[in-house]
């Protein structure tokens, strides 16, 4: 199969940043923006991303639909797309490159295979594209192969293996130490903040622990006003570790902060609302203060 349309399901901060690098090198983009926000639709009008309105469009226009959104929308996504593609009696690839358990993905793709499409289980590591060779996109799965056209049109992807499951199992192990770390970070920085130990805690973490620091400093900025995502990557990631009989509770435990963090002012920023020079001191004081409220 030759890939030369792309759906896009939905053009976020990652849909529309994966869809501006493919039509930059050349492949078309589209997205059903029927009922969609006016952020989506500006996103996907900045990506050069074209409107067709409704999924069985999308499906009847696509030769491959890419799912990148919250985790929770997954499953009933690839219901709709899965009753588009039997309606319309075409086999697309549907790719589910959600941050979702292994468990949900081979039962997602029973949904769309059931219907007569074809599916590849994708997880991205990394930041939106917008800079090169720092976003990568891992595929499993017996059409996987089929995804590595889309290097030739600017995307990093890789295929590790032909189960459904392994790309996904991937991404929760790799977020559960990114975004893991993430939420214990912010947990302990704003407990030091209500203890008045704020700088004594930094200048011991600096000196000891610069690594962390660094990392610290680089993934708070950014993760405010995408909390309200990772709850649910969060709770995914311990589904997937309660079936391997590990503990799920930690995750659990990071979930609750991600929940907290979503509900201040910087969790509801948009990422293009989001300031990311803010200095970090301000935004423990505000998680602190905000998060204090909401517990309250």
């Amino acid at each position: 199969m030759q890939i030369q349309t792309v759906g896009i399901l939905s053009p976020g901060d990652m849909g529309q940043a994966i869809a501006a690098v493919l039509n930059q090198h050349g492949l078309k983009t589209i997205a059903a923006l029927d009922d969609r926000s006016d952020r989506t639709r500006q996103l996907a009008a900045a990506a050069n991303i074209k409107d067709v309105g409704s999924l069985k469009q999308l499906v009847i226009e696509s030769d491959v639909v890419l799912s990148v959104l919250v985790p929770a929308a997954a499953t009933q996504a690839a219901q709709e797309v899965a009753q588009a593609i039997a309606s319309v009696g075409k086999s697309i690839l549907y790719v589910d490159a959600n941050a979702i358990a292994p468990e949900k993905v081979r039962s997602i793709a029973q949904i769309i295979e059931s219907n007569g499409g074809q599916f590849v289980d994708a997880s991205i590591i990394g930041p939106p594209p917008r800079v090169p060779n720092r976003t990568r996109i891992y595929a499993s799965g017996k059409q996987a192969i089929e995804l590595q056209q889309l290097r030739d049109y600017g995307l990093d992807v890789r295929v590790i293996g032909d189960e459904i499951g392994q790309a996904s199992g991937l991404k929760m192990c790799y977020a559960a130490l990114t975004k893991g770390l993430t939420a214990i970070g912010t947990e302990l920085l704003i407990a030091a903040h209500r203890l008045g130990l704020d700088q004594q805690l930094w200048d011991e973490v600096s000196s000891s622990q610069p690594e962390l620091a660094k990392i610290l400093t680089r993934s708070l900025p950014s993760m405010t006003p995408k909390a309200h995502r990772w709850v649910g990557e969060m709770e995914e990631i311990a589904d997937t570790f309660q079936a391997l009989d590990l503990t799920e509770r930690i995750f659990q435990g990071a979930a609750d902060v991600y929940r907290l963090v979503k509900e201040t002012s910087l969790g509801r920023e948009t990422p293009e609302e989001n300031d990311r020079d803010r200095p970090l001191p301000d935004i423990i004081t505000t998680l602190s203060q905000e998060t204090l409220t909401v517990d309250g």
